[in-house]
């Protein structure tokens, strides 16, 4: 088995880490840089950095906030938000990550997605998804942090961006985000069974045993979180220690 990958997610809003409920009520977190360090010292696989007004607010990704970060760790950085363009891909990389994520640029222009895997390699290129659902077994996709419904079908989505190229998937559930009440393990299965990239799920982290269930039933490649790390509920020792001991695979 493929070893399972558990990634902090750093939500960026004008510098500062914040995390809210359902996309809303957003609460300082901490400075991202030193929260950064911590996670590269603490076992972390990897570290998800997301500037979550950047789209909506018509702006790039703060890159001085993302060289200062790929300095002070030495696992894979994944940067998001307010990318456009193969030159703003190309500036993050540059400066220090190691993959991008895009989601309203790629919705708005789908063949970015290509571009971007054909220039840098499909390792490079994550498409995020902020799902919400609709009815039963029908999920649409957001942009703009969650502020826009595009009315597009996930399922049809996230094929279409495979094909094009995208090397993984960070799907987030809007309906289970900061809910701590567990990931949305159906949404997480019908997508990892579309696809044949890696899918991290994203969205509802409340304790160890809600990892462990949407790695096991909804076969997710990696989890994401960000509440029950930033606030110090569960430590990454602790999480790994918990899913090791439940047979789930993880770098230690």
């Amino acid at each position: 088995m493929l070893i399972k990958r558990i990634i902090p997610c750093l939500d960026v809003n004008k510098g500062r880490v914040v995390k809210g409920i359902n996309f809303l009520n957003l609460k300082d977190a901490g400075d991202p840089v030193e929260a950064a360090l911590k996670y590269n010292k603490a076992g972390a696989d990897e570290i998800v950095f997301l500037d979550i007004t950047a789209s909506y607010e018509k702006r790039k990704t703060i890159v001085d906030v993302v060289k200062k970060t790929a300095e002070s760790v030495f696992i894979p950085l994944t940067v998001g938000g307010g990318i456009k363009s193969i030159k703003d891909m190309e500036l993050l990389l540059f400066n220090g990550a190691d993959k991008v994520s895009i989601n309203t640029a790629a919705v708005k222009n789908p063949f970015l997605i290509k571009e971007g895997a054909k220039r840098f390699g499909s390792q490079c290129i994550v498409l995020a998804v902020d799902a919400k659902k609709k009815d039963k077994n029908k999920w649409e996709v957001f942009i703009y942090g969650g502020r826009e419904n595009t009315h597009i079908d996930v399922i049809e989505w996230i094929k279409k961006a495979e094909d094009l190229g995208a090397g993984e998937i960070l799907l987030t559930s809007m309906d289970a985000d900061g809910t701590k009440e567990g990931y949305d393990i159906e949404l997480t299965f019908r997508v990892s069974k579309s696809v044949k990239v890696p899918v991290i799920a994203s969205g509802g982290a409340g304790n160890p045993e809600h990892m462990y269930k949407v790695l096991k039933y909804g076969c997710a490649d990696a989890v994401l979180a960000a509440s029950i790390f930033h606030y110090k509920e569960y430590s990454i020792k602790k999480v790994k220690e918990y899913l090791k001991n439940k047979k789930i695979p993880v770098r230690l």
